[in-house]
């Protein structure tokens, strides 16, 4: 059986919130202090895929990984930039599934006409540094003891990639409900696949 790579459902928020509470309790890699609750996580699921990507690795029916693109801003200006984000389950981790999941979430922000997306690394994290780099993520930037976790204070560091030229005017991004069950869609999801088979 081979792993797939789909969009998130509210029916994946469980193993999700299951991937991602130990980071948050146990680590300084999430800022966030409490981790959500299952009907938290459904509803960011849910409010994301409204426009932007969620998508969820599977293997045999587990959740092996997801990943997904947020607001970078709100204000409109700010509309072509997302902010990026990926997580593996601990068992599944070194196993090209990270990068295959930010390879079909380009694909669909790229086809939406998303330009530029950024990570913000809580710092210290060398090995997150050292894999968005090798993706082509250039740092921009470091905002000096921003966050206070686990009794220290963190750096947190931000990295950006563009996605496509820029484009001027630019046509507003695609919100995602509209690209589905098109060829491109289903050609961007491939693409991370395409590498975990490679």
């Amino acid at each position: 059986m081979e792993q797939t790579i789909r969009l998130a459902t509210e029916g994946d928020a469980d193993a999700i919130t299951a991937i991602y509470t130990p980071i948050v309790k146990q680590t300084h890699i999430s800022f966030e202090t409490h981790p959500p609750t299952v009907e938290e996580m459904a509803q960011r699921i849910r409010t994301t895929v409204e426009r932007l990507p969620w998508l969820v690795c599977e293997y045999d029916g587990q959740i092996t990984g997801y990943v997904y693109a947020s607001t970078h801003n709100e204000r409109p200006a700010y509309q072509w930039a997302v902010d990026v984000s990926v997580y593996v389950n601990e068992a599944w981790q070194r196993k090209g599934i990270a990068s295959a999941l930010y390879e079909s979430l380009f694909a669909l922000l790229d086809l939406q006409g998303l330009r530029n997306a950024y990570a913000v690394i809580a710092l210290p994290n060398p090995r997150s540094v050292a894999f968005h780099e090798s993706l082509g993520f250039e740092t921009v930037g470091v905002y000096r003891n921003v966050g206070y976790k686990n009794g220290t204070w963190h750096d947190g560091g931000h990295w950006e990639l563009s996605l496509q030229s820029l484009g001027t005017p630019p046509s507003p991004p695609t919100p995602l409900e509209e690209l589905r069950n098109t060829d491109g869609y289903t050609s961007a999801l491939l693409t991370g696949e395409s590498s975990l088979r490679s």
